[in-house]
């Protein structure tokens, strides 16, 4: 699994709003100043954020971006799941693949399966709460980098 540059500032935007959750809506300026982000990317990222239901948009003077459910309701797998698409390092692992005569046999496959259930373990159990909850727990300054 890869991680991209939108997929990096999408969970960025995430925390970011899952941080600020308290306090309502946040601008595109504002959420791009804090994760460092360019405007015009982030733009794209929460249009494709929103329409995943991730966030919520409010029009206006008052507007901006609020995450649609709580923080400890949205799961980085969700999320990378969304923008990335499956997790799995190769389509075989995927459910119903079938296009391989040596499925059955196939010794890389059980291997390709564990790192894949490794991976879902990890960023299925995560949510924007829990992370929040670490940056709470330290108390001190954080940084944005995943």
């Amino acid at each position: 699994m890869r991680i991209t540059y939108k997929t990096d500032y999408a969970l960025k935007a995430l925390l970011d709003l899952a941080i600020h959750y308290e306090t309502g809506v946040s601008t595109i300026n504002d959420i791009s100043r804090r994760i460092d982000a360019p405007v015009k990317f982030m733009e794209q990222v929460l249009l494709d954020l929103k329409k995943g239901g991730f966030v919520g948009s409010k029009r206006g003077n008052a507007g901006g971006y609020s995450l649609a459910n709580e923080p400890s309701k949205i799961s980085l797998g969700q999320v990378v799941r969304y923008i990335e698409g499956p997790i799995e390092p190769i389509s075989c692992v995927e459910k119903g693949y079938t296009n391989c005569s040596d499925l059955s046999r196939c010794l890389f496959r059980e291997i390709w399966r564990k790192v894949s259930k490794a991976t879902s373990d990890i960023i299925d159990n995560v949510t924007f709460g829990d992370l929040v909850e670490q940056i709470n727990s330290k108390g001190e300054g954080f940084t944005y980098s995943i």
